[in-house]
This record gives C-alpha cells, structure tokens and sequence, in this order.
C-alpha cells in the first residue's frame, strides 16, 4: 500500500489488542507477517501507515473499548488505513464499517487474509465469512515479552448461555500435537523461554482420533530448552486425572493455572449451561491442588447473572473464599444479543451488579495480598522482561506473580534467583542474589 509517511520510506504498523491471551497469540502472528513484508511496527497511538485493531466482544464494556480504540487510531493517523477485525468485527461488521475512519471490516477467519485486502481502494470494505477454519501461528506481540503464545485451539461447542464466543469463534478445532511440537520448537529455537497454550477452550482440544490435549501437552512439554511452560484457562470438567499425572510430573510446567468458576450457585450454574456443579468444581481444585501442591489458582467470576439472588451471589462469594483461589478476574453480566441470557427477563439492576462486583473485588485483594505475604522472604526464579519508567527490571515468578528488582544488569530473558523481601500493591519487590 501506498507509504503516508513522506519522510520514512519504510512503512508502519500499529497494533491495537483487546481481550483474551488468543488475541495476543493471534496478534503476534500477525505483526510477524507485517514485518516479514518489510513494516516497521510502532506504538499504537503513534503516527502510522496502517493501524490494525484487534476486538473483543466478551462484554458491551469490551465493544465500548474497541470503539475507543477505533476512534483513537483515526486520530492519530487521519490518513493511515484502519484495520478492524477480530471477535466484535465478526459480530457487528456494518456498525463498525459506519465508523469514521473505518477502512477495512475483518472476520476472524479474513483477518489472516489482510494483505489480500490491505490495497483495496473501497470505503469501509467488509469480509465477515463463517470461521470455520484454523488460523495462525504460535508468536507474540510486544518486543519486550519474553513468553510465546501458542495457539492450540480455537472456537468452542459449549453454548453456555451468556456467551457470544462460539457465534464470534466458530466451532472447535485444533492444530495436530506435531503441528504443536514443531512450533514449540521454532519458539525455542528462537530463544523463547516460556510457551503458553492458549485457545478459547483448550481443554476440548481434540483433532483425530487419538489426538489427546494430554498427549499434546507431553509433547510439548519434552521440547528442547523449553524452561517454562503455562496452560491458559481449562474448564473444570475438562482437567483429568491423567492431565494431572502429566503436569504433577513435568519440572518445567509453572504452578499457575487458571479454572474458570462463573457461579458458586447450582441454579445458576445450571442456567448458564456449565458443565459442573459446585461440589465437582471443588473437587477439580482440591486434586489440582494435591497434583500440584502450592499451585497459584486463577477463576473467572461472573456476578449478576439474570435471576442471582442476593443468597445465591453470597454462595459465589463463600466458595471464592474458601477455595485457594488467588488470581480472580470478575465480571458484571454483560447482555449479548443472539444469546439465550439476552432474553431473560429477570435480570439484575446495574446498581446490584455494580455492589456485587465492589464486594468481590475487595475479597480478590485481600487472596491476592494472602499468597504475596505466603511469597515474603522466599527465593523464586524471576524471568525477566523488561524495565520500567524508573529503570528497574520486572519479571514474573512461575506463580505468575509480577517482580522488579533494582538492578543496572540487561536482565531481559533471563532467569535469575530472587530474593522476595517487600509488597508494593499487587507486586513484590526483590534482590538479585
């Protein structure tokens, strides 16, 4: 395409990434592609060439971000080419094409097509199509990440009621586990440290007969120079006591794992259509937790769903509370159009929906503050990633907890002891030793 900065010969590129770590993965393939075809990729908000949006569309607050952005991206470069695509672009392409500055309408099977499109002439092309393919490569995105997305899997069948995923994503479908493996490798290769699996229901990875997320995770797990290994989210129902057997045995698979919990309540479990009851939710996380003893556990929290009670949200809380849940991400329900939830008729006040979230975000703090006190004078391996405003290196210990220490070393890739020794909000503070 034609090159708006007169002054640089070289083409630019901005990214714009909302939502989940598959958006990440996915946006790493694409910025890969960008700069394998010669553009140079700058910081979003900068002035550039083409400014590429990837949405989400989890929540109406997710939809109200990607329209921010949008606008956003066309202020900063009035005459760049504005790239929407992704989740919300799947959903709502001829709203957003309405947009000013709106360029070019991606789905999230054409988004990998971009450069087919990228010198298209037309005002606000649309390319939605069924995503019904398997796209991308296992990257990242910023330069400063030290970790590689895998992707794995995309799209689910589980149609639970308040999601519009499946409608944005697709069926489920996957790569092979030697597709796996040889990516795991070229990441490696690539001087990649940490993989994370990542997917929008990894747990049903299924290709062909035989094909077992048990077996892929063996595979990648016995890649060469492979130091870490993460799983993104696995549904409850879907954790088995072999996966377990293989995780509890593999040296480098980080003590973190995040369990998607939405409910505390069997009636509303049940209406949302997850595929668990509470009692078979704390019976995952207690053999999660005998697998991997210390294991720092992650859950998503839906509160306000259509007909939750104020009993039926203290069950939520009470469970949250007495499981070693430490890392929450809590959400109001968001009502989305073509979802069965979206034509409740009992569904909660916003004020309710606003208390609910105040009260279990309060409690997320104090379990965020209980494993970072636990963490206080201990030793953990760091790897590092990059420095911050103030010069100091940050890094991420293998429960995933965020750590800067003060330091004039290029620590970047690194893997270094640290010695935990004070809590500054939600990170810790160490010394090298």
């Amino acid at each position: 395409m034609e090159n708006n900065n007169p002054i640089d010969s070289v083409p630019t590129v901005a990214f714009g990434n909302l939502g989940c770590r598959l958006n990440i993965a996915e946006a790493g393939a694409l910025a890969s592609g960008f700069t394998q075809r010669g553009y140079q990729i700058v910081p979003f908000g900068q002035r550039a060439d083409v400014l590429f949006i990837n949405t989400c569309t989890v929540t109406d607050r997710a939809d109200s971000s990607c329209r921010n952005l949008i606008r956003k991206a066309h202020n900063s470069s009035p005459t760049g080419k504005v790239i929407v695509a992704g989740c919300y672009a799947q959903m709502e392409p001829e709203a957003i094409s309405r947009m000013q500055g709106v360029d070019l309408v991606l789905g999230n099977s054409e988004k990998f097509n971009v450069f087919e499109y990228l010198d298209g002439d037309e005002a606000a092309q649309i390319r939605v199509d069924q995503t019904d393919h398997f796209w991308g490569a296992a990257t990242t995105t910023a330069d400063q990440h030290t970790r590689a997305f895998l992707k794995i899997q995309d799209g689910c069948n589980y149609n639970c009621s308040y999601c519009i995923i499946p409608a944005a994503r697709g069926n489920s479908r996957a790569i092979t586990i030697g597709e796996a493996v040889t990516q795991a490798e070229k990441l490696t290769s690539n001087g990649f440290k940490e993989i994370v699996l990542t997917g929008v229901n990894i747990g049903e990875y299924q290709r062909t007969a035989g094909e077992r997320l048990v077996d892929l995770v063996a595979g990648v797990l016995a890649t060469p120079n492979l130091t870490r290994l993460r799983l993104s989210s696995v549904e409850p129902n879907t954790l088995t006591a072999e996966l377990l057997a293989i995780l509890a045995g593999a040296t480098n698979l980080m003590p973190h794992i995040h369990l998607p919990l939405q409910s505390g309540d069997d009636q509303i479990l049940s209406e949302m259509r997850r595929k668990y009851t509470r009692s078979e939710y704390v019976a995952t996380v207690n053999r999660l937790c005998r697998a991997i003893p210390g294991v720092a556990l992650g859950a998503d929290v839906m509160v306000g769903f259509p007909g939750e009670s104020e009993e039926q949200f203290m069950n939520t809380y009470s469970l949250v509370d007495q499981l070693p849940i430490t890392h929450l991400h809590i959400f109001p329900f968001s009502r989305r159009k073509g979802t069965a939830a979206n034509a409740m008729t009992n569904q909660v006040p916003d004020h309710v929906k606003k208390d609910r979230v105040a009260q279990m975000t309060k409690l997320a703090q104090k379990k965020l503050q209980a494993l970072l006190n636990c963490q206080l004078g201990t030793v953990a391996a760091v790897l590092f990633e990059q420095r911050d405003r103030d010069g100091n290196y940050t890094g991420y210990t293998p429960h995933f907890t965020k750590v800067r220490v003060k330091t004039e070393l290029e620590l970047k890739n690194e893997i270094y002891p640290v010695l935990l020794e004070q809590i500054d909000g939600e990170q810790l503070i160490g010394r090298l030793l």
